[in-house]
């Protein structure tokens, strides 16, 4: 007599997919972390226009005028100054060339007035081109 086989009834094979998802998300983070990208932007070729030949050649850049707003008043270009002074040397300033730069050093332990009446000083004078930075003393 012949044997039966017997039907052996597995349950069927399940794949996990956590286990798979972890690797990949290890694998990305692995690439990602020892990646050297290479800076594009230092491999730009750019090209600069010539300078304009009709253009007076200048012989040196124009100073850039420094104002000090100190807690017990201003300074101009590292000298004590009134307010009037101010006024009266933004209205020269103004009237020699607009586009000046003027930086305002503003002191920490000044008062918000102090820097918005200079500010409004060179507004009055259509003064535009200014830099504010603050100082530590």
């Amino acid at each position: 007599m012949a044997k039966k086989r017997r039907k052996i009834s597995a349950p069927e094979g399940v794949l996990e997919m956590t286990p798979m998802i972890d690797v990949c998300f290890q694998l990305l983070i692995y690439f990602v972390v020892t990646i050297h990208p290479v800076d594009v932007v230092t491999n730009l070729d750019v090209f600069r226009p010539a300078p304009d030949k009709s253009a007076p050649p200048s012989d040196k850049p124009p100073q850039m005028i420094r104002v000090g707003v100190l807690k017990d008043g201003y300074t101009l270009n590292d000298r004590v100054a009134s307010t009037t002074e101010l006024e009266r040397k933004f209205q020269q300033f103004a009237s020699v060339d607009a586009s000046q730069t003027i930086m305002f050093t503003v002191s920490a332990y000044s008062t918000h007035g102090q820097l918005v009446k200079v500010l409004n000083l060179c507004s009055k004078y259509g003064l535009k081109s200014l830099s504010i930075v603050s100082a530590s003393n």
